[in-house]
């Protein structure tokens, strides 16, 4: 089974935080989540959602109805829990997404702050050489925002920008929103079939 680090931060689009922790979670996929204070703001400005970082109820984010349980693949972590298994590079992880990923969040993650669990998470991961997934939502981009997203490419991280492609004619907002969750996924290893793939005209 994949184990795979979620960390949503405060960056516009949530959203695709929220689906891509849903679709890991029905495919089966060993999920630890983190939520920035950032991405808790976020959260609740635009879905509704009260998150405490210290303490994010996975519940919460899957939207499930009361009386209903978290699967045993999805746990969360404290923002400031810096000793997580995920903070070490002896514990099993796959891959990290961070979904949306704010320019401040990239910021300190190129910079090696490890100042709190994503960061520190995030750390590890290029450390190790295993997969992150980086998921910026920011438009217009400054000169520091293209070149922090530079370094963390050369760094080792995979630069997934929340922009999505129309090829697969969609025809809602979320149709959009897997477009995105499927690319980023893909970078993780983790195939999905949330959208139709592309064919050429030829090939259909």
């Amino acid at each position: 089974m994949k184990h795979v680090v979620v960390a949503i931060s405060g960056a516009s689009g949530v959203c695709y935080g929220l689906r891509a922790l849903a679709v890991l979670t029905e495919a089966g996929v060993s999920v630890t989540l983190a939520v920035s204070t950032g991405g808790a703001r976020v959260l609740e400005i635009e879905e509704g959602l009260r998150v405490d970082p210290e303490a994010p109820n996975p519940a919460t984010l899957l939207r499930l109805a009361d009386g209903v349980d978290v699967p045993a693949t999805v746990r969360a972590v404290a923002l400031s829990d810096i000793a997580a298994g995920i903070c070490s590079g002896t514990h099993p992880v796959d891959g990290m997404i961070v979904i949306p990923c704010s320019m401040g969040t990239l910021a300190r993650i190129v910079a090696g702050t490890s100042s709190n669990v994503i960061e520190r998470a995030a750390d590890v991961m290029l450390k190790e050489g295993r997969p992150l997934v980086l998921v910026p939502r920011e438009a217009p981009m400054s000169r520091i925002h293209l070149e922090n997203q530079l370094r963390a490419h050369d760094a080792g991280a995979s630069i997934v920008p929340a922009s999505p492609g129309f090829y697969h004619r969609p025809k809602a907002i979320g149709d959009l929103v897997d477009q995105v969750v499927t690319k980023a996924l893909d970078r993780l290893g983790v195939a999905t079939e949330l959208i139709s793939r592309w064919k050429a005209p030829r090939d259909a």
